[in-house]
């Protein structure tokens, strides 16, 4: 299927490993030139080097830290600088940790901003370039909503979720679209550090319906359709993609 992607431009955030360097990496398949923004630069380079070697056009590599206050302002300045406008915005970026009931404030703040704060400032640092086109295109990768307890990211992508359904009644007449992809247990770094093989695969077993954990690939497939003319009916959504493992129907 021809997505019709050729020739757009898109910016990666958390791009340097697991779904983002996937979804990076997709896009970049379908002929997107991309903007690869994330902490650390060495895998970063690596990403631009596997795009490149799969004929891809050489990526806008942004080195940043999510919790500068000035965050989205440099990371939107440079990818605009490097690829001239940015037709996909792809927030990925976040990272999470349970917290308890005497959890500071600092850790909720910090939780809030790499998980909701700075993504809402990169969009709409974007959206009046994507205005002004009469196109645009944000997916946000979220987070699932039945928390097991507290847990500042878990509140942040709740955040998103609103922010993006309200969002998208904005700017749907702009040929703009806004949908959320929560991820089940998909393979990363995250995953292999935080989850032994013992459990993932009892998991797997008795938990994912479909009896696996998944691949980057995964969310990167419904990324790049979200993202293409194709998917251009579909926007204020929250699309899980889990293996089933999500347990109730809405």
């Amino acid at each position: 299927m021809d997505l019709g992607l050729n020739g757009k431009t898109a910016l990666v955030t958390g791009a340097s490993t697991g779904i983002g360097r996937g979804i990076a990496i997709a896009l970049a398949e379908e002929g997107v030139k991309v903007a690869l923004a994330a902490r650390r630069r060495a895998l970063l380079d690596e990403v631009a080097a596997q795009i490149v070697a799969k004929g891809g056009a050489v990526p806008v590599i942004i080195e940043c830290d999510l919790m500068r206050e000035d965050a989205a302002a440099e990371i939107s300045r440079a990818a605009l600088e490097g690829l001239g406008s940015v037709d996909i915005l792809v927030n990925n970026a976040g990272g999470s940790r349970k917290f308890s009931l005497d959890t500071g404030e600092e850790q909720w703040n910090e939780a809030l901003t790499l998980n909701f704060t700075r993504q809402r400032q990169l969009a709409h640092k974007l959206l009046d370039q994507m205005i002004s086109r009469g196109w645009g295109r944000i997916v946000n990768i979220t987070g699932k909503s039945e928390p097991e307890g507290i847990n500042g990211a878990f509140c942040a992508k709740a955040a998103m979720h609103s922010w993006a359904k309200g969002l998208s009644r904005e700017v749907g007449k702009h040929g703009i679209t806004v949908n959320s992809i929560p991820p089940g247990r998909i393979i990363s770094e995250q995953i292999l550090r935080n989850y032994t093989p013992e459990y993932r695969k009892w998991q797997s077993e008795h938990e994912i319906p479909v009896g696996e954990y998944g691949q980057p690939e995964d969310i990167a497939n419904l990324v790049c359709f979200l993202s293409s003319q194709r998917g251009r009916y579909i926007t204020g959504t929250v699309i899980p993609v889990d293996g089933g493992l999500r347990k109730y129907q809405f």
